[in-house]
């Protein structure tokens, strides 16, 4: 989905319980009273900083509340899953705005309980994707894969002889950036009809499941 311009995002987002919305990160809006969260140190937003805001969203909320996070890529893995557990256990009237101009690097878990918005412009976000390229080219081959090529990709992933589940993610979070780029750039949908069961893969094999099971039966 696309949203015209930084105005809108508070529209938006009251109509959901998240919403990540992919612009550059230093653009110019403001949402009036909303909770801020950036980095302190302009490298990590902390699990203190976090604990911080959540402690003061606990009381029965009457009036809509936003909780803004920008850059939510910046997210520290502490962070990232207390965000996610509130996602888990939505509050009434609370409504988490996530900014950022790289949604591949926020926890898939996140983006999987989120509305995703991109900034219709004329100018987009790109940049190489920084990954191995030997995981580059197995995410491709995931990203058009049929159904009878998954088999043998997943055979061929979990080949790895140490860290094959954490090698397993790490494509699979190379091929969602794929998938978020080339939306970003073509608007097709085709892209987008692609991200949940990628997301649904990630998630399943974080939580410890199998990695070849899940490459062939989810992405089915």
């Amino acid at each position: 989905m696309f949203f015209e311009s930084a105005s809108e995002i508070k529209e938006i987002a009251g109509r959901v319980g998240c919403a990540v919305f992919v612009m550059p990160t230093g653009a110019d809006f403001a949402i009036k009273n909303a909770f801020i969260l950036q980095p302190e140190d302009k490298i990590t937003i902390t699990i203190e900083q976090v604990r911080e805001v959540l402690g003061r969203l606990n009381t029965r909320q009457r009036t809509d509340q936003y909780v803004v996070i920008r850059p939510a890529d910046l997210l520290g893995d502490e962070a990232a899953n207390a965000i996610l557990k509130n996602l888990e256990e939505p509050k009434d009237k609370v409504h988490f705005v996530l900014i950022t101009d790289s949604p591949a690097k926020i926890l898939p878990t996140i983006l999987s309980r989120a509305a995703i918005y991109f900034l219709r412009s004329d100018k987009a976000i790109d940049g190489d994707i920084e990954a191995d390229e030997k995981i580059k080219n197995i995410a491709k081959r995931l990203l058009v894969a049929k159904p009878a090529d998954l088999p043998a990709l997943a055979e061929e992933i979990a080949k790895k002889k140490d860290g094959v589940r954490a090698y397993a993610m790490e494509i699979l979070a190379v091929t969602i950036e794929m998938l978020y780029k080339s939306y970003y750039k073509t608007g097709k949908m085709v892209f987008v009809d692609k991200l949940p069961k990628f997301l649904t893969t990630y998630e399943n094999i974080e939580k410890n499941g199998n990695v070849k099971l899940h490459i062939v039966a989810d992405l089915l």
